[in-house]
């Protein structure tokens, strides 16, 4: 079973950046489907990215498109969020991901608030 620790979140202000980072242990991370989910108060969990096993495709909700980039690193059991241009609606916890043969392994999340 795979433990999952999320990272990197914080305040930032509107247009700014953050980088949250998700490091695995306890599997065989190439073998996992990465994702970015995320949850804002009062609001379901919603999809943010995914990144495949193979070939770092990569899938992303409508609302970060060209914003956000997901990003792998195997050898470091790791996946990453760079998240650009945030805006006020990015605000909520941050959860990354893995999935392997229909089975799925969450992190405890990481709060992101994006104010002035």
């Amino acid at each position: 079973q795979v433990q999952l620790l999320e990272s990197g979140g914080g305040l930032v202000q509107p247009g700014g950046s953050l980088r949250l980072s998700c490091t695995a242990s306890g599997g065989t991370f190439s073998n996992y489907v990465m994702s970015w989910y995320r949850q804002a108060p009062g609001k379901e969990r919603e999809f943010v990215a995914a990144i495949f096993t193979i070939g770092g495709i990569t899938n992303y909700a409508d609302p970060v498109k060209g914003r956000f980039t997901i990003s792998r690193d195997n050898a470091k059991n790791t996946v990453y969020l760079q998240m650009n241009s945030l805006k006020p609606e990015d605000t909520a916890v941050y959860y990354c991901k893995a999935r392997r043969l229909n089975s799925d392994y969450w992190g405890q999340g990481t709060q992101v608030t994006v104010s002035s």
